[in-house]
């Protein structure tokens, strides 16, 4: 095999640019709002998915049901995220975002995204459609291969 059949793909080299630019932005961003990985990664959840349920995002996170509650309480306590009894069956809680992820300093955590956003609006549309049909069918070939 010789040096160039080694290298990545130009495909899979621009997915670890785009991972690894998207992942700095979150850095920046955790340390700036002074929050650790999980607490961001929840509040991005929690946003994104109005009314959840602990369970749900203790699914997502693949913590602990004890894990949850505790990220949730440090959530809480900072006036990021509440938590409601469900109207409808008192055993349950949703969690809310209280925060606005559009206004400083919370729009950190989005930053990166929205400019991503904006970068594929400018885009031509024919290629932005053609290049998530690629991956979504890329994604779920590796997807099968490893499951």
């Amino acid at each position: 095999m010789d040096f160039a059949s080694t290298l990545p793909s130009p495909l899979v080299a621009a997915l670890h640019r785009y991972v690894e630019a998207r992942t700095a932005a979150l850095v920046a961003a955790r340390h700036a709002l002074g929050v650790n990985e999980l607490d961001a990664r929840a509040l991005l959840y929690i946003a994104g998915h109005d009314g959840t349920r602990p369970g749900n995002l203790r699914d997502y996170l693949g913590i602990t049901s004890a894990g949850v509650t505790t990220l949730i309480d440090r959530l809480v306590e900072r006036r990021a995220v509440r938590r409601d009894v469900d109207s409808d069956d008192r055993r349950i809680s949703r969690l809310t975002a209280t925060v606005d992820l559009g206004s400083e300093p919370w729009s950190v955590l989005t930053r990166f995204d929205d400019a991503f956003t904006t970068a594929i609006a400018d885009a031509d549309l024919d290629d932005s459609v053609r290049l998530a049909d690629a991956l979504d069918s890329l994604t779920a070939s590796a997807s099968r291969a490893v499951t």
